[in-house]
């Protein structure tokens, strides 16, 4: 499996970012990505936020895994960011 070398605050974060000033989303920017890297820390909490979220599997995702692993990995990643 391939593992980024992006931490996951700052991959989401992106991906917030992108929603809001993409036209291919919600925004109006044609190109986005210079504005993607200029404001992704603007959503770093909003990203931490659904991170604390994830840290609890809904069934599905525990039927499909487990789910004490996938705790230890998300609060890896809230403390990654602390660090």
């Amino acid at each position: 499996m391939p593992v980024s070398n992006t931490p996951i605050v700052e991959r989401i974060a992106r991906v917030i970012a992108g929603r809001v000033v993409s036209i291919n989303a919600e925004g109006d920017e044609k190109s986005a990505g210079d504005r993607v890297d200029a404001t992704w820390p603007d959503y770093a909490e909003d990203a931490r936020s659904i991170l604390r979220t994830l840290r609890e599997p809904d069934e599905a995702m525990a039927d499909a895994g487990d789910a004490a692993v996938w705790e230890r990995m998300v609060l890896a990643a809230l403390e990654a960011e602390n660090a």
